[in-house]
């Protein structure tokens, strides 16, 4: 039985199958930080129809009450306040493929991308997937093509409600 999350957004719910043999550090620190409530409130800041749409900087992306972003000129540049290494890159950059999104080698925390079509060869090979979108294309369809302002930052920001592992 597979390790899955479901991401509980404002236009429905993303199920990934987490690739926790191929991938065990991210899959394993996308596990934790969901555990924690890390992702919870945490909204989808880069927002790229045909390419992707990125999420999970728990630091400055958090929607607060009143609805607005809690520091949204340094939203995508924060994490959880630690970095781990790359995993050896398996899979392809499908429609539907989870990876986590990074600063440069060796910087995976918190954010990841979820790829809005394919994009085998368009993208370098230094981004580790750890994960597929089992159920929920249709929700990523939805955040990938709001009307977004500067930066790729969406208009009304679509935030995760929670993130709800089942692991077998």
């Amino acid at each position: 039985m597979p390790t899955t999350a479901t991401i509980a957004t404002d236009k429905g719910d993303i199920v990934i199958d987490l690739h926790v043999a191929g991938a065990p550090k991210a899959a394993g620190n996308f596990v934790k930080l969901a555990k924690q409530g890390f992702y919870d409130g945490v909204v989808f800041h880069r927002v790229i129809p045909g390419f992707v749409i990125q999420g999970g900087d728990g630091e400055y992306g958090r929607l607060e009450a009143n609805g607005k972003v809690h520091n949204p000129g340094r939203v995508g540049q924060g994490g959880p306040g630690y970095r781990f290494e790359d995993e050896p890159f398996t899979g392809d950059y499908v429609r539907g493929a989870v990876a986590m999104a990074n600063a440069g080698p060796n910087t995976n925390g918190s954010q990841f991308f979820i790829c809005h079509a394919d994009l085998r060869g368009k993208l370098p090979k230094n981004y580790t997937i750890f994960g597929t979108v089992l159920s929920g294309l249709d929700v990523v369809d939805a955040i990938a093509t709001a009307k977004t302002g500067r930066g790729d930052f969406p208009v009304e920001p679509v935030a995760m409600r929670s993130v709800t592992i089942a692991e077998s």
